[in-house]
């Protein structure tokens, strides 16, 4: 927030309590302030400049690099450039000058999952490495360091921000001047830091503070993170019941496919008693004005997330992206900043407890939170059948699988074949059902013979309705169990991708189940090929590709070819071959799936063909015919309310 933001809240609020504006200080005497200021730093960095030219001189016959360095630290020890550097310090920093001179030093934080560096120069979490987990190319994984992030709390309308001041490490109430800790099972660590106003001749009042406190334990992803002041109302945000704290983060690449993962990455919020909502990850930009109370703010990439969360909710908070497409993709994704409005209730002693959440997307660990930060792993939370069956059947079962410690490849190999199992009644069902539209097939083409025109195509209709309904046939029957087993496709398709179990998990020649597997890629980009398909091709999409054809044949030859509408069979053929494109720069380990699903659907049928009489169905079917055809209730009903009114008409 910058001098003329606070002046125009101040006219607001002296508009609103009905003062005059008088009191306001007027556009000559802010442009006269700056002019002066900026006079005053170009005074001093001349004066700065002449001394350094001095000493160079004065020092003109000894060695080039020995006269520079004591120049330089002349320059450091002279009482003059004291003098000048106080005064500068004081005009930009007011009651924090003193904590504007410092050494920016880091300390270092661990437990067995966690690396963090607390920098003295803000008091804030300057880097952090995840301790199991490495990048796509081996190296240490790391959410964020100095270059790439910084968190600050601006603290009044001299534009002063923590991140450009000197905190004291303290330990248990007292300065400490361990430069690392680790903490070990069954541990915790409470570490803070300080920064102290000073008065007008620049002595530090110690009985005064603003602190950011942080609480590690072992073993664990969150850690407390609570912003404590005590006497520091007249220096943070005077006569505001609120203050501004800013989080700027570049989301930097850590996926074999940057692509992938850059369509993955975005903000994540939730509002107090409300549901979890995102920006749009297809966007090169996005913002929005969460005006209302939010819980949490997390910026996520595919697999990792970094999470802020207020104990007691944020005030308010302004969130934005935005894509710098010049960057390097793998070393640059997004650009995340948030803005948030800390309330303040005026009291001598604040205490704004919040919590950080560093590690990966993985739903055991974020659902034990209860949070609802498990809710940023795409689930299919919008359609509850979905979230159901991954949350209830496929995550359980997975995490049950990988308790033995097989490859994930052989994982996903026992996953399938329990869910073919769990869904064999459903397929034998459809089985039977095209069994019996087969065995029908011949009287069904007579009556296409008997109706050959277009306009009888309603007594055609109507003729086949007849012959099902004589012979008991739902022609609908093989179409209910399909459904059924759509979402439970569809879940899967949503579970595989979103998986960490499966990052950097190799499987025959795929080198990560989570990413595309290339058997042959290059760098040349060819004209709508690399567009739609890419630069690379993956086995096991044209392995599931074939196997889609092959089954999509094989149900067309066991099904009525003539029931089918014009066009639908080239559609299902061409459908395959769209996937294909799609799936390409998709995880692999959703393409193994499909492949062994077809594969096993394929055996599933090849024996059910064995076993299933299809004359004894035949058979059957011409006994139903020459039964009394039986009419549901409703019907029933129907022809009763039709017998009344005509007998009333009578």
């Amino acid at each position: 927030m910058n001098k003329n933001s606070i002046i125009g809240g101040a006219l607001i609020f002296l508009i609103i309590i009905g003062y005059s504006m008088w009191s306001a200080p007027s556009e000559e005497e802010v442009k006269e302030q700056r002019r002066t200021d900026s006079i005053a730093r170009v005074e001093h960095a001349n004066i700065v400049r002449q001394q350094i030219q001095d000493s160079i001189a004065f020092a003109n016959r000894q060695d080039e690099q020995k006269s520079i360095s004591s120049s330089q630290n002349e320059i450091i020890a002279s009482p003059q450039n004291d003098s000048l550097a106080q005064e500068l310090n004081f005009r930009k920093y007011g009651s924090f000058a003193a904590a504007a001179i410092g050494e920016d030093k880091d300390i270092i934080i661990e437990n067995d999952v966690l690396k963090l560096k607390v920098s003295k120069k803000g008091g804030t979490i300057t880097y952090v490495q995840i301790k199991n987990f490495r990048t796509y190319d081996t190296l240490p994984l790391i959410l964020f360091d100095k270059n790439t992030a910084d968190l600050s709390i601006l603290l009044n309308d001299k534009h002063v921000e923590t991140k450009d001041l000197y905190f004291e490490p303290v330990l248990n109430g007292m300065s400490n001047d361990q430069d690392s800790f680790y903490v070990a099972e069954g541990q915790n660590l409470t570490f803070s830091m300080r920064v102290y106003p000073n008065d007008n001749n620049g002595v530090v009042d110690r009985d005064r503070y603003l602190e950011f406190e942080y609480i590690l334990s072992n073993n664990d992803y969150m850690l407390g993170f609570n912003l404590n002041m005590k006497g520091m109302y007249e220096y943070i945000m005077p006569g505001y019941s609120f203050m501004t704290m800013n989080w700027n983060m570049s989301m930097t690449g850590k996926e074999k496919d940057a692509e992938q993962e850059r369509k993955q990455t975005t903000i994540y919020y939730k509002y107090k008693d409300a549901d979890v909502d995102y920006l749009s990850e297809m966007d090169e930009e996005d913002s929005e004005e969460l005006k209302t109370k939010v819980n949490w703010i997390s910026y996520k990439q595919q697999f990792f997330s970094s999470t802020l969360i207020a104990e007691n909710a944020f005030k308010s908070a302004d969130i934005s992206f935005n894509v710098n497409d010049g960057a390097h993709l793998h070393k640059y994704l997004q650009t995340m900043h948030t803005e948030f409005t800390i309330p303040l209730s005026g009291s001598d002693v604040e205490k704004f407890p919040m919590k950080m959440y560093f590690g990966p997307n993985k739903y055991k660990i974020l659902s034990e939170y209860n949070m609802d930060l498990d809710q940023q792993i795409p689930l299919g939370w919008g359609f509850f059948l979905l979230q159901w069956i991954n949350r209830y059947v496929t995550i359980p079962v997975f995490d049950f699988l990988s308790g033995f410690g097989w490859n994930y490849g052989i994982i996903i190999l026992a996953l399938t074949l329990l869910l073919k199992i769990a869904l064999f009644p459903i397929a034998y069902k459809t089985y039977l059902s095209s069994a019996k539209m087969r065995v029908l097939k011949p009287e069904i083409d007579e009556i296409g013979a008997k109706f050959p025109k277009k306009e009888d195509s309603v007594k055609k209709q109507q003729a086949t309705m007849a012959l099902y309904k004589k012979a008991g046939v739902n022609p609908m029957a093989g179409c209910i169990p399909m459904l059924l087993q759509m979402p439970i496709l569809f879940a899967l398709f949503r579970f595989f991708p979103a998986s960490i179990e499966l990052r950097q998990q190799s499987f025959l020649w795929a080198d990560d189940l989570s990413s595309y597997d290339a058997i042959f890629s290059w760098t040349q980009q060819i004209p709508l090929l690399s567009t739609f398909y890419g630069n690379h091709i993956s086995l096991f999409t044209i392995l599931m590709t074939i196997s889609t054809i092959l089954y999509t044949k094989m149900n067309n030859q066991m099904m009525s070819s003539s029931q089918q509408m014009p066009g639908m069979k080239t559609m299902m053929y061409l459908m395959p071959l769209m996937f294909l494109g799609f799936f390409n720069n998709y995880a692999s380990g959703l393409s193994y799936y499909y492949f062994l699903a077809n594969i096993i659907t394929f055996s599933q049928m090849y024996f059910m063909r064995k076993f299933v009489n299809e004359d004894a169905i035949h058979a059957k079917l011409q006994e139903n015919k020459k039964k009394p055809v039986k009419k549901s209730k409703f019907q029933q009903k129907l022809e009763d309310m039709a017998k009344q009114k005509n007998s009333l008409k009578k």
